[in-house]
């Protein structure tokens, strides 16, 4: 990107919560069913039926709100967004539109400098999730999947303080990794729970005013997101300095192709006629109803990857990975307090070694085959040399295929370490006596060979010789 153009981005993240009935029915809101069986009389807009809040909805905003800093508004209106669609029953969305539930909150990324920057948060207001149109299958007709129609989502607005793809990506990360914190949303993607909008605009550097903004519709993998902001930069800046005009629009997301293109022009507020619901009271929260909410937060990822820094000594960019993800810091906290091993050697492992296994598998860490406790006990006989490090690492994969604790692994198998000082020296006379020319060569100055020597010394123990023994008598022997 030219240097002489400043990126101006804001994100729309919608966060599907985690609740098991809709926002305004009893209806089930679980994934896969088989379609339009998870839609009540009020998920299809029959006349006559009226839609009751669901309170939990109520309370993960709140909820969320507070993890932020936010402020959690004492009262909001829900609105009806009128617009005509097929997978839109009612012909209105109920959301929220000048008094939303949350507003004027922040959270902090690392920008690309690898400083701390400050992404505020314009707004979090509740709304219903519409159906969804179906092609596939269908020769050339169109089916309506009203499953998801009312489903709770978090409409999650930032503050245009982003300034490329990757600030994008990393403040939508963080609060991916919030809302799975709080319990509110699962967060997969895959199955539509976390999604966002990405409005994008180009100015020249060091302009006040913003350019003419276009927004990226749906978009639901981080890759995605990165990919679809970039070509969005370029395409802008290559409209401007070829002297058009950027046009305000919706846009979608081609991923095959790697590009966007126009879907509609963009609608202003005024176009959906929002006006309050009739049908639904005011939500008004009491001091008391928030005060219990805050008792439920958990600690949150900026405290936890301070607490793991200042009180386990782990380095910075390791805390940050183990903290991504709730269930993996409870994982790293349990081994370490069942390893009795310097916790950086336990993130060594967690991040290495595991988290290999987990992504090779494309695994979660709550579907990990090893659990915390036995990872705890592997490190545990690399730490008083039952077997050495490299033995570990067949140990591990065993243990990974499931044939049980390292104990049973290192028994079965017969991978204890050798320590027999006497033993281990015969050894080595015997490949020093089977290498002359080597040895010669070692006591002439070429002190590098030395790594040959314990090679062929592990090569005669099957890997089992504790490699400190081992270079300790090499040295001494070729001297």
């Amino acid at each position: 990107m030219s240097a002489a153009w400043e990126v101006v981005i804001g994100l729309e993240i919608h966060t599907q919560l985690a609740t098991q009935s809709k926002i305004f029915s009893g209806a089930s809101t679980a994934y896969g069913a088989a379609p339009n069986t998870q839609a009540c009389l009020v998920d299809l807009g029959y006349p006559g039926v009226l839609p009751v809040l669901n309170e939990e909805v109520v309370r993960m905003a709140c909820k969320f709100g507070l993890a932020v800093n936010a402020t959690v508004a004492p009262r909001s209106v829900f609105a009806r967004k009128n617009y005509f669609y097929p997978d839109l029953p009612k012909g209105y969305q109920i959301s929220q539109y000048e008094l939303p539930i949350v507003e004027h909150g922040e959270l902090f990324i690392t920008d690309e400098a690898g400083k701390e920057k400050r992404i505020g948060i314009t707004r979090a207001h509740l709304e219903e999730d519409a159906g969804k149109s179906v092609h596939e299958g269908l020769d050339r007709h169109s089916g309506i999947d009203l499953n998801r129609a009312g489903t709770p989502l978090l409409e999650i607005v930032s503050e245009p303080d982003l300034r490329s793809a990757k600030e994008a990506v990393a403040y939508m990360r963080k609060i991916h990794t919030i809302v799975r914190y709080l319990g509110i949303s699962d967060g997969n993607m895959q199955e539509g729970s976390f999604r966002c909008d990405a409005n994008v605009s180009v100015r020249p550097r060091g302009q006040d005013t913003f350019g003419t903004r276009t927004e990226i519709k749906n978009l639901n993998s981080f890759r995605f997101v990165e990919r679809a902001i970039n070509f969005e930069i370029e395409r802008q800046i290559d409209v401007l300095e070829d002297g058009g005009e950027v046009v305000q629009e919706t846009r979608l997301y081609d991923s095959g192709r790697d590009e966007t293109r126009s879907m509609r022009s963009k609608e202003e507020a005024n176009d959906y006629r929002y006006f309050p619901d009739p049908d639904l009271l005011p939500v008004e929260i009491s001091e008391e109803f928030i005060d219990g909410v805050r008792d439920t937060l958990p600690e949150l990822p900026d405290d936890k990857r301070h607490r793991f820094i200042d009180d386990y000594g782990v380095k910075q960019d390791d805390a940050a990975i183990l903290t991504a993800s709730r269930a993996l810091a409870d994982y790293f906290e349990a081994a370490v307090a069942a390893s009795e091993a310097k916790p950086q050697v336990v993130a060594n492992w967690v991040i290495g070694d595991l988290s290999g296994a987990l992504n090779k598998e494309g695994l979660e860490i709550e579907a990990c085959r090893i659990p915390a406790e036995d990872l705890a006990g592997l490190i545990k006989r690399i730490q008083d040399n039952t077997i050495s490090g490299k033995i570990a690492k067949e140990v591990f994969e065993a243990m990974w295929a499931g044939e049980g604790t390292a104990d049973a692994v290192i028994e079965a198998r017969g991978l204890k370490q050798i320590t027999d000082s006497s033993a281990i020296e015969a050894i080595v006379d015997k490949v020093i006596a089977d290498n002359p020319g080597q040895a010669e060569e070692y006591r002439a100055g070429k002190e590098k060979l030395i790594g040959f020597f314990v090679g062929q010394v592990m090569k005669e123990t099957g890997g089992k010789a504790n490699p400190g023994q081992v270079n300790a008598i090499l040295r001494s022997k070729l001297k």
